[in-house]
């Protein structure tokens, strides 16, 4: 998964659950902890999210990560660019499938009794 697209989903997910671990962030998208760790910290680096500790709570390694303005901002311009680049390969996509009907129908009809 390319890491705009990690970031993406990753965004998404906080955005819905603030209190995921990293553990479960890695399991819901299906990457490994390190993958997550490294682009949670991209993003904390970007100003994207924040990571809030909850110092009163007696669980000490309890975080919740915050998208920021500018962490909202980000998601809906990656999102947007997801979004072209997908509708761009469905419409890859589609031509292929026109052009290999073609060539089944074409050869189809060019196969003894067939007609």
């Amino acid at each position: 998964m390319p890491s705009t697209e990690a970031h993406l989903k990753i965004l998404r997910l906080i955005e819905a659950n603030p209190d995921l671990s990293q553990r479960d962030i890695a399991r819901e998208l299906g990457i490994s902890l390190g993958k997550t760790n490294y682009c949670l910290k991209a993003l904390i680096d970007k100003g994207w999210i924040k990571a809030q500790n909850f110092s009163n709570n007696p669980n000490k390694l309890s975080y919740a990560n915050l998208l920021t303005p500018q962490g909202v901002t980000g998601k809906v311009r990656i999102t947007k660019n997801f979004l072209m680049r997908k509708l761009a390969e469905y419409q890859d996509l589609e031509n292929e499938i026109k052009r290999l009907t073609a060539e089944v129908r074409e050869a189809d009809s060019g196969l003894p009794g067939s007609k």
